[in-house]
């Protein structure tokens, strides 16, 4: 399963999330407002999208009207006040992907 990781910069969250899940999915990760920003490609590519708040699901459902009703996409509803592998992220990380993805496998 290719899982996409989107958090706002592409820094903490989603790229810890890429890195701890690389083995059990097929992943990549992407920030919405960095420098180079997610890509149509990149949500082409995913079979599931994954955002850290319920805020970045609304964005890509402006910026990506057509992807949007056609991708399954989580909120994992996690904060941006984590710095990239710290271990507190990554519990939080491994408990709501589990549940979040797991049980669809």
């Amino acid at each position: 399963m290719n899982v996409l990781f989107i958090c706002n910069q592409n820094q903490n969250r989603s790229k810890t999330a890429e890195e701890l899940f690389q083995g059990i999915f097929t992943t990549r990760s992407a920030g919405l407002y960095n420098e180079q920003p997610v890509t149509n490609a990149e949500l082409e590519w995913a079979d599931v999208i994954v955002v850290m708040e319920d805020s970045q699901r609304g964005e890509l459902a402006k910026r990506f009207p057509k992807q949007y009703l056609q991708k399954r996409i989580l909120s994992l509803d996690i904060p941006d006040i984590f710095k990239h592998d710290q271990p507190q992220l990554v519990e939080i990380l491994k408990i709501k992907v589990e549940e979040a993805l797991l049980p669809s496998l």
